[in-house]
């Protein structure tokens, strides 16, 4: 993140914010899977394979199904991102709304939209065909907070940790404020992450026209 354009940082928190929001959603409402933390995906699908006895379980299909559709929506955002360098962001950021529209209609097939659209999601912020700064997983956030942790106690530098700590609180908020509301409000709880997901855009936009 240091790397990137400071002016993007609260544009991803913000979207860590919405991608934890979404997480705690999709886990509630699939029983226990996740829809964009695919790390836990991969653990518990090693497991259930494993401890099968025969024939494999449906978790395992259901799995296998999850990963499969969060890697093509990564595809798909990087596809738009390369289709169009300047714009491909605020493209990108519509095609999530739109998607997390689709899975507010309710569950079934439609839920699933909630895992294409956190893969795309992770195409919103790339650095030379690379994630520079990923949104939807902290694991890697968590070492980079604890690498320059390390280096401002080296007395290399003091305050690049910040913008990390920033995006994991996020996260942990977003994942907090969805667990708190779907109960209330079911899958339409994800309406909102839709509309945050359509201010992001024009953020976006906004961000890419200013000199």
């Amino acid at each position: 993140m240091i790397r990137s354009d400071r002016r993007f940082w609260p544009l991803a928190t913000g979207l860590a914010l919405l991608a934890g929001y979404v997480d705690a959603i999709g886990f509630q409402h699939l029983g226990g899977y996740f829809v964009s933390f695919m790390s836990g995906n991969g653990t518990m699908l090693a497991v259930r394979i494993v401890s099968a006895e025969g024939r494999p379980s449906g978790a395992v299909s259901i799995l296998a199904l999850l990963l499969g559709l969060f890697v093509g929506g990564v595809m798909i955002g990087t596809l738009i991102r390369l289709a169009s360098p300047r714009y491909g962001q605020v493209a990108v950021l519509m095609l999530v709304a739109m998607l997390l529209a689709v899975a507010a209609g309710g569950g079934g097939w439609p839920a699933l939209a909630m895992v294409v659209a956190m893969g795309a999601l992770n195409a919103t912020f790339e650095r030379d065909g690379e994630v520079s700064i990923g949104v939807t997983y902290m694991t890697g956030t968590l070492v980079k907070i604890g690498q320059h942790l390390a280096r401002m106690i080296a007395g290399r530098g003091r305050w690049a940790w910040v913008p990390y700590l920033a995006l994991w609180v996020g996260f942990l908020l977003g994942a907090g404020l969805g667990a708190w509301l779907f109960p209330w409000c079911g899958m339409v709880a994800l309406a909102a992450a839709s509309g945050a997901a359509l201010i992001g855009a024009g953020a976006s936009w906004w961000l890419h026209r200013a000199p």
